[in-house]
Parts: structure tokens; sequence; C-alpha cells
């Protein structure tokens, strides 16, 4: 928790009025005044003396009106444009006005003579109208014109956090963006292995047939497969050069708004880092029916800050398992070219094709080899998105946590206090509140998306896993029964293949079945359409559907 800068007077009788009126005893007030930590007016608040009895203390030993924290008490913003609030705070100082040689401003301690030429020499005036305040107030009063909480910096207040939103949103485009390239890349590679499949037909065909008439179709095989292959790996390079560029999020734990997330840096650098825990914060989201307006919105602007921070966490992991699948259409086409020049090789060792046909194994072995290198991050990735998805499932929505607070409630003191409503307030405080609300419930509806798109790509790399599987398998079973098991080293190699084929297969359907287990879950996977009806008086589990058939729409 950001601390409160403690001044205490030099001379010990600024709270002797408390003894006078019986308040407190003298032994007492001198052990509170001699702690060190927090300012006295905190604990003596906490020992339960009230505070409109300590401001009292403050305008008879001061001689001067007292001023006490209210959140619509807010100075013009050209007169604090140009300020450093942290130093105010560290000062102990803020001004409410300034008006030709002249200024208003807010001391704790009014008796400093250097001071008072610091704020002469700040507000540029020549004259000063001193008004006392508490230490505590006067930060919050600082925290309330940063837009932060009690405790909070100002990088938590509510424009900071929509700047860090809207970078996040930024880096979530940046990320689509890669997705789109890395289909385009999956379709270069189809049509790389369309032009390679076309290659190894005219060269098979060649090599039995051999030159002649027959060769000319063969040829024009030939020279279209390498066109369509030289065209696929135009699609492909530049994929492939960008993926490496795809920024990598580092995921972090929200805590319900006792952390928030704070951005640093500018451009391409920007790094999101989670500040906190804050101290008191806790206790401070859990009172929220004692919150006022203003503090709840910005609680709901943290929380749509996180919303937005597990959105682009999401959108990192799909476009790692994009990467992934990439990869393994790329060890699939690798695959092919294996398969082919195996065949090739074995049906014609001593032929004067053996060159072209090691070139096959070479080339697809270092196209294989080059995908597996994009499948391991995709599959951590993978993995990592499941538990996050899981993990939040069972986390309490914004909406929930409220009703439970409000319905739990056991002492009529935890109750809202009372809302004074003034026509200055219009359009109305609380429904600026309910926006904020509504806000962060639709943010909560988009991470629910998320998370299914999320799911339904781990779903996809999946089935990737599983057609890369049954090619290799398929290639290694084919050369077994078209070459038989009388080669001892070829032998282990076709083993070796379709071992490594039902692996694949297995760890596609480790991925893909808990996908399909989580989206049956989710009501936009059947050919009926299911629409929550919100009723927010009622917690979300008690909202009702309205459902839709698909012979109706």
């Amino acid at each position: 928790m950001e601390s409160i800068p403690t001044w205490r007077p030099q001379r010990q009788n600024l709270f002797d009025g408390l003894v006078d009126r019986g308040l407190l005893p003298e032994e007492r007030l001198r052990f509170i005044l001699a702690q060190d930590g927090a300012p006295p007016e905190l604990t003596l608040m906490q020992a339960g003396i009230p505070k409109h009895e300590i401001l009292r203390c403050l305008t008879e030993f001061y001689r001067l009106p007292f001023v006490e924290f209210s959140e619509n008490q807010l100075p013009p913003d050209d007169l604090t444009a140009g300020l450093d609030l942290e130093r105010l705070k560290q000062r102990l100082w803020f001004p409410l006005s300034v008006a030709g040689a002249g200024a208003d401003v807010l001391l704790c301690n009014p008796m400093d003579g250097t001071l008072d030429e610091e704020i002469k020499q700040t507000l540029g005036v020549a004259d000063l109208k001193k008004h006392c305040i508490l230490a505590s107030d006067l930060v919050r009063l600082i925290q309330h014109l940063q837009d932060a909480n009690p405790g909070y910096p100002a990088s938590a207040g509510r424009t900071r956090l929509a700047q860090t939103r809207n970078a996040l949103t930024r880096l979530r485009t940046n990320l689509a963006f890669h997705r789109t390239s890395l289909a385009k890349g999956r379709t270069g590679l189809a049509m790389m292995r369309t032009g390679l499949s076309f290659n190894a037909i005219a060269l098979a065909m060649l090599q039995v047939f051999g030159f002649g008439y027959a060769a000319i179709p063969d040829s024009l095989l030939l020279l279209g497969g390498l066109a369509l292959a030289v065209e696929g790996l135009r699609w492909y390079l530049p994929t492939r050069k960008t993926a490496r560029e795809a920024p990598a999020y580092k995921p972090s734990e929200p805590t319900f708004g006792s952390t928030f997330l704070e951005m640093s840096g500018q451009g391409e650098k920007l790094a999101f880092t989670r500040k906190g825990p804050v101290e008191g914060a806790e206790a401070l989201r859990t009172g929220w029916n004692r919150l006022s307006p203003v503090m709840k919105r910005r609680f709901l602007a943290i929380d749509r800050t996180d919303h937005a921070e597990e959105r682009t966490i999401l959108a990192s992991y799909r476009t790692s398992m994009a990467r992934a699948r990439t990869g393994l259409a790329f060890m699939r086409t690798g695959i092919a070219l294996i398969g082919v020049g195996m065949a090739l090789l074995r049906q014609f060792p001593l032929s004067q094709w053996a060159v072209f046909n090691m070139i096959f194994i070479l080339l697809g072995s270092a196209m294989a080899l080059e995908g597996f290198h994009w499948y391991i991050p995709g599959r951590r990735a993978g993995n990592e998105g499941l538990r996050l998805i899981r993990k939040a499932h069972q986390n309490q929505s914004i909406w929930d946590f409220m009703f439970t607070l409000f319905r739990d409630q056991l002492s009529a003191g935890e109750l809202p206090a009372a809302l004074f409503i003034k026509d200055s307030h219009s359009p109305g405080i609380w429904g600026t509140t309910g926006l904020a609300l509504e806000r962060s419930l639709i943010a909560e509806r988009r991470n629910v998306k998320a998370r299914f798109r999320t799911t339904l790509a781990r779903s996809r790399t999946g089935m990737a896993f599983i057609r890369t599987g049954t090619k290799i398998f398929s290639v290694g079973l084919g050369l077994l029964v078209y070459f038989g098991s009388g080669n001892t080293l070829w032998l282990i190699c076709y083993a070796a293949m379709m071992a490594a084929g039902l692996i694949c297969i297995a760890d596609g359907f480790y991925w893909h079945v808990p996908a399909e287990r989580i989206k049956a879950l989710f009501p936009y996977c059947s050919a009926d359409m299911e629409i929550l009806f919100p009723d927010y008086s009622k917690p979300t589990s008690s909202w009702k559907k309205v459902v839709f058939s698909h012979h109706e729409l």
C-alpha cells in the first residue's frame, strides 16, 4: 500500500483538546503520538475518536478553517496540470485555487515557513490563504484527482488503466495479423504439397517408363509441380519470417482488484507488469457496499483491465498453436517427400535418378525437423491455455461477487451509507456506475468467447496432430507392406515411423477430447442457439435462457 507521509507537530498539544473534552486519557494520547508509522489521526480514529473531533482540534490549534476530503472537491484542471502530484503528496500541501497574486492552499503543517516559500514559488503567487487538513485526507484528495482508490498509485487510475487496455487491444490486433499470416502460410504449404506430389508422380513415371513420347506429359506435370511448389514457398517464407516476430505476452495472475496491471515503455517496447498486492485493497474490495460510486468504478476499471489481459494471453496462446499447426503442415509435407524418396530409392537403387531420390529424402527430413521446431512451443501454449481456461471457469463473476456480498450481509453496519442525491448529480452517479458495471459484465462475456475460441484452436491443433500422425504412420505402413521386412535396417526405419505416427495420433486425441468436452459446456456449439436473459436482481446462475431452434431461424 502507498504509505501516507506522517507529519507530527513539534509541540505535542495539537490534540490536547481530546483530553480536555474527556475523549481520551492523557497517557493514551502521549502513547499514540509517540508511535512511528501511521499518521496519528488514523491511530486516533482506530481508537474510537470521531473524525470531527480530530478536525476540531486542528482548527482550534491553528486558528484556521479545516477542509475535509470530499469526492466532489476538485480544483480546476488547468491549476493542477503542471504540478507534480507525487511531490505534493510527499510535501503534504495542495492548491485549491489561484486568483491574481494569491492562492488558497491546503496544508498539514501551516507553521512550516520554508514550505510557504516553496508553495509561493511553485504557484507564482505572493500571498497564501491557508486551510488545515489531515494528512490522510490530503493524500486521498490527491489520489482522487489521480483517479486512483486509496492506497493505489497514479498508475492504477482509470485513465492509465484505459491506456493499458488500449495497448493490449493493439497487441491483440498484432497477434490477429500474425494468425492471418500463418493461415496464408498453411495455404502456401498446401500448394507446395500439391506441387511436390506432381513432381513425385512425374519423376516416378520417368524412372519407370523412361524417355519417349510419354515423357512429354510427365515433363509438363513436373514443370507444373515445380511452379506450384515455388509459389507455395513464396507464400510460406514471409510467414516464417513474421511468425518469429510475433509478440509473446508473459502471463500474470490477477487477484480481483488487490493487484493491478501497469504499463511502461513506448512504441514497440511496451512492458506490462502486475503491481501489488496493495495493502488493504482486499478489505476495501470486500466492503463493496460501503464504497462510493467513484471507488466502485475504479475497481471495475481494474477488473476490465484484468479481463483485457486474459484475452491477450489467450490470443497469444492461439497464435502459438497456429504456429504449431503451420509447423505440422510443413512436417506433413516433409513426411510425404521422405516417403516418396524412400520408395523410389528402394525401387530403383542403382538408377541414375538415385541422387534426386536422396534429395527428396534430405529435403523432406529438413522440412520435418523445421515443422517439429514449431510444434514444441505450440504444444506448451496449448497445455497452458487449457489450464487457464479450466481455472477461469472456477472463478466467480463480478455480478455474483456483488450479489453474494449483498445477500449474505449479516450486519446493518455493512449496508451502504445513505446517498444524498442533488440536481447537480444528473444524469446520476449511480447510473454512471451501472454503466461501468455493464461494461465489466460485457467484458466477462467477451472473455468467455475468447476461452471458447482458444478451446476450438486447441481442438483444431489436436486434429492437426492426428493428421500428421496418420500421415507418418501410413507412409511407414505403406512402405512396409510394399517392400516387406526382408531388410532389417529398413524394417527398423518403417517401425520407427509407424511408432512416431501412433504417438502423434495419441497426442492429438489427448488434445482433442478434452477440448470437445469443454466445448460442450458452451451454448454456441449446438444446432440450437441459447442466449442468457440477464436479470440483474439475481446471480448469473439463476438467469434464464432463451432457446432458438435452428428450424425457427
